[in-house]
């Protein structure tokens, strides 16, 4: 009998600490209060690591996340709705690229802010312009190497 009670307390101490983590969890990531954030879109020529739930930050802070990614065929590129705080004021030449933590960390969308005085609307119908997409490191390396420069570059 006494090996039960002291059973049933450690799973309802267990049960409590999870409860009290995943409430917390929650309460951190402002999971899925979307009451807090409003949509923009971005066009990128390549999002290579970049998924729905992706960071997106400005001056290295988590502002928002990618909310979904589409192809748009025509113009052969990936259409990305990010939802951002809606307390960020972004200005109509803001630009946005694909970078990663380090060499090998997660990818995230960086936002950076222009120069400019119109503001980018919070209705969701704002677009940023000014994207770049992400650097294949081994195709980066491999043009280190061989010597080779773009068509650009002569």
């Amino acid at each position: 009998m006494r090996e039960g009670t002291f059973e049933t307390a450690v799973g309802a101490t267990v049960a409590l600490v999870t409860g009290v983590f995943l409430w917390y969890m929650l309460s951190v990531t402002n999971h899925g209060s979307n009451a807090d954030r409003y949509y923009l879109t971005a066009r990128f020529n390549n999002i290579g690591g970049i998924s729905t739930g992706s960071d997106v930050r400005l001056a290295g802070v988590k502002v928002g996340v990618v909310h979904s990614i589409r192809a748009d065929y025509d113009e052969a590129e990936a259409v990305v709705k990010l939802a951002v705080d809606k307390n960020l004021t972004l200005v109509d030449d803001a630009d946005a690229k694909v970078t990663t933590d380090g060499l090998l960390g997660n990818a995230y969308i960086s936002l950076q802010q222009g120069g400019g005085f119109d503001v980018i609307p919070k209705d969701g119908s704002g677009e940023i312009i000014y994207t770049r997409g992400s650097v294949d490191l081994l195709t980066l390396a491999a043009e280190l190497m061989s010597g080779s420069t773009s068509s650009d570059d002569k």
